[in-house]
C-alpha cells in the first residue's frame, strides 16, 4: 500500500504542477479531493501518530496565514497543498520537503535572475518545486 500511495502522490503533484505552470491556479475540487485522500490515508494506513499529521496540518494553516498576510504573493493553493502534504507526510517529513522545495526554488530564482529571465518582482509557480522535492525524497529513500 505504501508504494501505491507514494506513486499516487507523485501523479497528483505532477498533475497539479502542470496546472500551476499553465494556469497559475489550482482547482478547488482537486485540493478538496487531496485533503480527503490524505485524511483517509492517515486514518486507515498511517504509520505515525495522528499528532504528527495534525502538526503537519497546522504548518499548512500557518502558510494559509502567510498567504493572507502577503495578499496571495504566496498563493492559497500552494498553502492548501502544504496542508495536504502535512496531513499525508506528518510534520517532520513535511519540514524536509519544504526545506528541499524552498532550496530548489531559491536556486531557480538565482539562476533566472542571473540569466536575466526574471526581475526581482517576477512570480513563478511553487507546486513544481514541491513535486520535485517529494520525488527527490522518494529517490533518496527519505520517504
Amino acid at each position: 500500500m505504501e508504494k501505491f500511495s507514494q506513486m499516487s502522490c507523485v501523479l497528483y503533484l505532477c498533475g497539479l504542477s502542470v496546472l500551476d505552470i499553465r494556469r497559475r491556479r489550482l482547482p478547488v475540487y482537486l485540493l478538496v479531493a487531496g485533503v480527503g485522500m490524505a485524511v483517509v490515508y492517515q486514518v486507515f494506513f498511517g504509520k505515525d501518530s495522528w499528532l504528527f499529521s495534525l502538526a503537519g496540518a497546522a504548518v499548512g494553516v500557518l502558510f494559509l496565514g502567510v498567504s493572507k498576510w502577503t495578499e496571495e504573493a504566496f498563493g492559497y493553493g500552494d498553502s492548501i497543498l502544504i496542508l495536504i502534504l502535512g496531513i499525508y507526510l506528518g510534520v517532520w517529513q513535511q519540514f524536509y520537503l519544504l526545506l528541499i522545495a524552498f532550496l530548489l526554488a531559491a536556486g531557480f530564482s538565482v539562476g533566472a535572475l542571473t540569466c536575466r529571465h526574471f526581475k526581482r518582482k517576477t512570480v513563478f509557480p511553487f507546486v513544481p518545486f514541491l513535486g520535485a522535492a517529494y520525488l527527490g525524497m522518494l529517490l533518496m529513500g527519505i520517504l
